[in-house]
């Protein structure tokens, strides 16, 4: 039995994606997201117009006539949701920690999935894959998701992006439509975030707090590795020790960037400012708008 407080959040999230879906993201993903493929569906005769690519050169040296292939759209897609639980999601100065956004991107982008009867799947990992819920329909089970983002005890506190990326391209054969959220405080994943994304329709989620782009001088400040549990002591009011930090802020932000044009794949970011439903729905508009290109 959940204790009662878990019951109440998952609840409430569920109540306001359910909302948000209805009335405002259920069309929006729709409109976004391309079926996963193309499914055989019949041979027939050749008519004129049609295109002579899709002949099926068998079956017409079979029938004499020109017979073609006729494919149609699959419409029922997966979703994979790829949620970094490492130490560093804990971490929040605003309105919610970077976990908590996380999770409620998260809702919203499955309770879409199953408002338009796909199927969604959950990833959560740290160094390593910590929890794999294989994709599934209903509402049963898009609570029971929103359920493990909030609440799962990871056994560890590190990140390693290539694990989950390596992970879901064992799992996962068929193309599917992945999210991939993190704060992206790690290296050496940039070959299999490449990988995923020629075989996915991938798309990751930088999920920042303003604190960790730009530090507050207010002093002497004890910080802590919440990955590592390494400690030391910061002079915030030392203004180049401050441009520094800055200055590896941008970078890391500026790399991203980078590798996530030369991959063709979409980027979100989200604060923990409690901007990220603007961010998702305009996320949805540039992939319709580009759609229609």
């Amino acid at each position: 039995m959940l204790p009662a407080d878990v019951l109440r959040q998952v609840r409430r999230l569920h109540l306001r994606a359910r909302r948000l879906v209805q009335t405002l993201l259920g069309g929006e993903y729709h409109s976004a997201f391309k079926g996963a493929g193309l499914s055989f569906e019949e041979v027939r005769e050749y008519q004129p117009g049609d295109d002579v690519r899709s002949i099926d050169w068998n079956v017409t040296a079979r029938m004499g006539s020109p017979f073609i292939k006729r494919y149609v759209e699959e419409r029922e897609r997966t979703l994979l949701l790829l949620i970094d639980v490492s130490g560093s999601q804990s971490f929040g100065t605003r309105q919610q920690p970077k976990r908590a956004v996380a999770a409620e991107l998260a809702a919203l982008l499955g309770f879409c999935a199953i408002h338009n009867n796909d199927r969604v799947g959950l990833v959560t990992f740290t160094d390593e894959v910590e929890l794999y819920v294989p994709p599934a329909k209903g509402t049963r089970h898009a609570l029971r998701l929103i359920r493990e983002i909030l609440f799962h005890q990871p056994n560890r506190t590190g990140t390693k992006l290539s694990a989950a990326l390596d992970f879901v391209q064992k799992v996962q054969r068929k193309r599917a439509i992945v999210f991939l959220m993190s704060d992206f405080l790690d290296a050496g994943y940039e070959q299999s975030l490449r990988l995923a994304a020629r075989k996915h329709d991938l798309t990751v989620v930088r999920v920042e707090d303003p604190v960790e782009a730009d530090l507050p001088a207010v002093g002497l400040m004890q910080v802590e590795d919440a990955e590592t549990g390494r400690q030391w002591l910061v002079d915030t009011s030392y203004r180049p020790a401050r441009a520094v930090y800055q200055e590896q802020a941008t970078r890391r932000r500026e790399e991203l960037l980078k590798l996530s044009r030369g991959a063709a794949l979409d980027l979100i970011e989200v604060s923990t400012e409690g901007d990220h439903l603007d961010a998702l729905v305009q996320f949805f508009q540039r992939r319709e708008r580009r759609r229609r290109r």
